[in-house]
Formats: C-alpha cells, structure tokens, sequence
C-alpha cells in the first residue's frame, strides 16, 4: 500500500548494537527516531605547574559555549589569567600561548529519549507484542548495562559447549554497545545512565508504552568505529569550506 508519495526517501533508524558476540544477542533499531541529541563536551584549561585553576569551556547542542572558572588550591604557582597577562604581556602571540597553556579534554556525552509504543504491533496481531508489549526490547536495553558475567544463558551455553570448543566472552564490565545514528556516526558508547518510565500497560502488566532517557560517553581513541566517524567528522567540515565566501561578511582585524 502507497501513502502516495512514491519519492519520499527512506528514513534511517538509530539503533544500539552490542560490539562483539554475546548470548543473547544485543541490538536494538529505535521504534521511533528521538526528536533530539544532546551532546556536549568540556575542555579545561589550566597553567602548566599551576594548581587546578582552570577555565571550562562548553559546547552544547547547538553549538553555544559556555566557560566557569574552578578554583583550585591556594598553594597554586601561576593561574591562567596569570599566564596569559605576564608572561606574555609584551608579546602579541597567540599561538604561543597556545602552546604554553594545557588542556584536559574530557569524553563527549550524548543524550536522548528513546519512545517505545506496542500499539501498532498490538493491532497487526502481533502474538509476543500482544503477550509482553516492549518488555523484550526494555530488557535488552536493560542488559546492555549489565555485566557479561552476569549471563545465565551465557553461562549454560559455555557448560553444554564447554566440550564443543567455543565458548562466549564473559566480563565483569558492561559490554560495549555501538550507537549507530546514520551513515556519519557509527560511536562506540558507554551507556552511564538509564531511566525508564513505563506509562501504560496490558492486561498481564507488561508494558505497552514507555519512554527510556539515556546518557553515554562516546569511547575515543584508534578503535575503528570511532577511527570511521571521526574520519567523517573532518570530511563534512572540509565541506564546510563551500561556506567560505561567508567571511567577506566577517569584520576581522588586521
């Protein structure tokens, strides 16, 4: 059946898939896309041999930065500010100072809602959604917080195959999940927090209707999906360079 637009282009799930085998498998395509993303990352600045004075720069979602000055210990060598008007006073360098100044770069956070609705499953005859409503794809987000270690199926697998030569990872950590959000972002992620709100329910209890907020911090480093995205990420501010005529609009001093 047709809505009558027959070039509407497909609409992409985000979704959160678990990074390496496990039992059961972890996966989750969002039901509904979250109607925003909140990311934000914070950068300190600080003297070098001073104490922990710094200056926190913030980047929101739609990009606004916001700075707080954190005092540090009174037996301090130098402040930043310090940095910046003395030893530098009778010289015009930024890119020195740049250099003289360090930084702490802390991880990027992203969060968002996630919606879950059984009412459509429910009225196509659905017999598990009929019977459990979202309590699977709750429990997988669930698990995805829980140690591997933690796995009873997990665990029956390795006794019974123990003899078969395969065996399933067990951790003491969490897995890692990766969040997947288009063709751009494919991010390892630590899921930090998860608060479930169930709303409705069938006539067994299980629930129909809820919505899941989650907070995660993107793992960074040489790992391929971060490796693949952060690749992305320069390729669309080189694009930005098609922008460039904007600066003619820009007064800069020379």
């Amino acid at each position: 059946m047709t809505d009558g637009f027959p070039n509407k282009p497909k609409i992409l799930k985000g979704a959160f898939v678990e990074y390496g085998l496990s039992l059961p498998p972890l996966f989750v395509v969002f039901q509904f896309n979250p109607e925003q993303l909140s990311r934000s990352r914070s950068v300190s600045f600080f003297a070098p041999g001073g104490g922990t004075d710094a200056v926190a720069t913030e980047e929101g979602e739609e990009g606004e930065t916001s700075s707080t000055i954190t005092t540090g210990s009174a037996n301090r060598n130098k402040s930043l500010r310090e940095l910046h008007q003395r030893e530098f006073e009778d010289e015009d360098d930024l890119l020195a100072i740049r250099e003289a100044q360090r930084v702490s770069i802390q991880e990027e956070s992203i969060s968002f809602d996630i919606r879950l609705d059984a009412s459509d499953d429910m009225n196509n005859g659905n017999i598990i959604t009929g019977e459990f409503g979202i309590l699977p794809r709750l429990s997988t987000l669930e698990l995805m917080m829980h140690a591997k270690s933690d796995s009873i199926l997990g665990s029956l697998v390795d006794m019974l195959g123990s003899d078969g030569g395969f065996k399933f990872a067990k951790s003491e950590a969490p897995p890692v999940v990766l969040f997947i959000w288009g063709y751009t972002r494919v991010l390892p992620v630590n899921i930090n927090s998860m608060s479930i709100t169930e709303t409705e329910f069938n006539t067994h209890l299980s629930p129909t209707r809820a919505t899941v907020n989650v907070n995660m911090t993107v793992i960074e480093g040489k790992n391929i999906p971060y490796t693949y995205s952060k690749v992305l990420k320069e390729v669309m501010s080189v694009l930005n360079l098609a922008n460039i005529t904007d600066l003619a609009n820009v007064v800069v001093p020379g």
